[in-house]
């Protein structure tokens, strides 16, 4: 969504004429049905009081719909502490560096046979990857350039009904209700992912020169006191734009787990704190950002082998506004 402005950290105006449109406009599905005359308006989960413009309009922010790939032991250019998102399915395995997925929030993509559309919303730092498939159609994904409690709203090529990307629930068009199934992924450092995934596959830009590659356009974004465009209840045990790790209706802050370095949970899930990964949303240069940490969650599974399950490390202030009635366990 439209970029954060500091005065503290001020990023070159032409680096984001690509984004930015003036002006963020209200709710108004009269005005929206001029842009979106395919969307059922109808039809819908949320008040649209809630959803407000990003800055931008649709497809501003591209999706990757052809993404290219390079072996791990051949990708140049990533810092061995970038962020990326990591996924494994049936031991294939790819990672999709933020220093990219922060100019296109959203690639569809097919990992051994499994459609897979993985996002990233820099605003609440919510990486999440989800199953394409719904009722048997596979559906691909693009960018509104909308906001529901600044976290992205997507929307398929196919209804383009539109979908929340932190509940991967369609919330507006005719397939308001409907559920997108998360996958899960881990958010890491590259070193990390190389060191799992030796075979693996790294994400690079299909148009190098397309995008400022490795900058981040939200430059000191997660070092400020309040969230952008963002006009919900905040947490009162926690600063908005702390990292937490969630699984389900559940949050424990990074700091907190950081200090612990590792907490084992009744039901058996088992959260990790290692060193050695950056913020994204820090310093102008992504692989220069400030030490966040590799946070995972496992369980064990029937043979006592550690297995992954779904979580994200997002920030405070969003994990709330969805979870209103959910804990954050700060101690």
């Amino acid at each position: 969504m439209r970029p954060f402005l500091s005065i503290a950290a001020p990023i070159a105006l032409a680096a984001l004429a690509i984004f930015v449109v003036p002006g963020t406009s209200q709710a108004n599905p009269r005005q929206w049905s001029r842009e979106w005359p395919n969307t059922d308006f109808t039809k819908h989960a949320v008040p649209f009081d809630e959803i407000m413009s990003g800055g931008v309009t649709k497809d501003r922010i591209p999706s990757i719909d052809e993404p290219r790939y390079v072996a791990v032991g051949a990708a140049k250019g990533f810092a061995p502490t970038e962020p990326v998102v990591g996924l494994t399915i049936k031991g294939k395995s790819r990672a999709y560096p933020l220093s990219i997925l922060i100019w296109h929030e959203i690639v569809n993509d097919i990992v051994d046979g499994v459609p897979v559309a993985v996002t990233f919303c820099p605003l609440c730092n919510a990486a999440v990857v989800f199953d394409r498939r719904v009722d048997g159609v596979t559906l691909e994904f693009g960018t509104t350039g909308k906001l529901r409690f600044s976290d992205l709203v997507m929307y398929d090529r196919q209804s383009e009904s539109w979908w929340q990307q932190f509940t991967g629930e369609a919330i507006i068009g005719e397939r308001t209700g409907q559920k997108l199934r998360f996958l899960p992924a881990r958010l890491e450092s590259f070193a990390k992912f190389k060191a799992r995934a030796p075979k693996g596959q790294v994400l690079v830009p299909t148009d190098p020169d397309m995008r400022r590659y490795g900058m981040n356009p939200y430059q000191g974004y997660d070092s400020a006191h309040t969230p952008f465009l963002y006009r919900g209840k905040l947490p009162d045990v926690i600063a908005p734009l702390t990292r937490v790790v969630a699984v389900g209706m559940r949050a424990w802050s990074v700091d907190f787990l950081q200090i612990k370095e590792r907490i084992e949970t009744e039901d058996g899930l088992i959260l990790t704190f290692e060193y050695g990964q950056n913020s994204a949303l820090d310093s102008m240069v992504i692989a220069e950002g400030r030490e966040v940490g590799n946070v995972l969650v496992q369980r064990r599974g029937e043979n006592g082998k550690l297995v992954d399950v779904n979580y994200r490390v997002d920030f405070a202030f969003a994990f709330h506004a969805f979870n209103p009635d959910a804990k954050i366990i700060v101690e």
